[in-house]
């Protein structure tokens, strides 16, 4: 969808790239290797952003760095339009994980919600094509440009971890997540 509107696959690429870490500065080869693009695209795309004036050039250890100028007016819109961009392929990315079985809990957590240091990214409860899963998540792994860690447990070994109070499961229970998909019974209260 953005490529039709800024008419550039690379460019799309490197924006979404730099509002998902905007202090982060980055060298040209750096951002070939990570958007697994040709340099000279990388390169004319840097030069058209930078006269945009969305990217600056910084030099650095005589290197040449490009970052985000958090100063430029429309900023916050393009940071926006981002964010709903990725929004709008989770949700294609939700309703294609429902597809691949019979999915009874759904928690994205990690890269979705900023928690690099997180243990999983998504959590999948039930009876699941662990193939197609596999599919799936290389084809929205390149959108994001991250591994996705996922885990995957059928209903009873959820039930058993949670009953345990296993320290990965509440982990993802506790912590920061989007539950998107829960069908599963609630835990019996213990007397």
């Amino acid at each position: 969808m953005l490529e039709q509107l800024f008419g550039s696959a690379t460019r799309v690429k490197l924006l979404r790239l730099f509002f998902s870490n905007p202090d982060q500065p980055y060298f040209v080869r750096e951002l070939t290797r990570k958007l697994d693009q040709r340099i000279n695209s990388i390169r004319q795309e840097l030069k058209n952003l930078e006269q945009i004036g969305i990217v600056e050039q910084v030099d650095k250890n005589r290197k040449k760095y490009y970052t985000l100028r958090k100063d430029f007016p429309l900023y916050s819109e393009l940071k926006s339009l981002m964010l709903k961009a990725q929004l709008m392929l989770e949700k294609d990315f939700v309703t294609s994980i429902e597809k691949i079985g019979q999915v009874r809990y759904l928690a994205l957590t990690g890269i979705f919600m900023g928690r690099k240091e997180a243990t999983t990214d998504m959590l999948v409860v039930g009876k699941v094509n662990r193939l197609k899963l596999k599919r799936l998540l290389h084809k929205f792994q390149e959108y994001f440009d991250k591994d996705i860690n996922y885990t995957v447990m059928t209903t009873k070994e959820f039930e058993f971890r949670r009953e345990l109070t296993d320290r990965f499961l509440y982990d993802v229970l506790e912590n920061k997540k989007v539950v998107v998909i829960d069908k599963l019974p609630k835990p019996k209260k213990k007397k």
